[in-house]
């Protein structure tokens, strides 16, 4: 498993967090853990088609460069 170390936190937030664990008989590092499980296990994971559809609708109406030219552009500064 991976961690992680979060800085800059305010005093007033570490307080809270650690209260909080303490009505939950948890530790901070607990606390957080179970914060962020609850909170991204809401979190609907994207699939490619919606997350395409997304970039498309970003980039409408800007002017592309096809596929084809970036690659004889590579080819060309080999």
């Amino acid at each position: 498993m991976a961690s992680m170390s979060v800085r800059n936190l305010d005093d007033d937030l570490i307080a809270r967090l650690k209260r909080r664990a303490a009505r939950h008989g948890h530790s901070a590092e607990a606390e957080v853990r179970d914060i962020l499980r609850q909170t991204l296990s809401g979190e609907a994971d994207i699939d490619f088609d919606a997350l395409a559809a997304e970039l498309r609708a970003l980039t409408t109406g800007r002017r592309h460069t096809p596929a084809e030219d970036l690659v004889r552009e590579g080819r060309e500064e080999r």
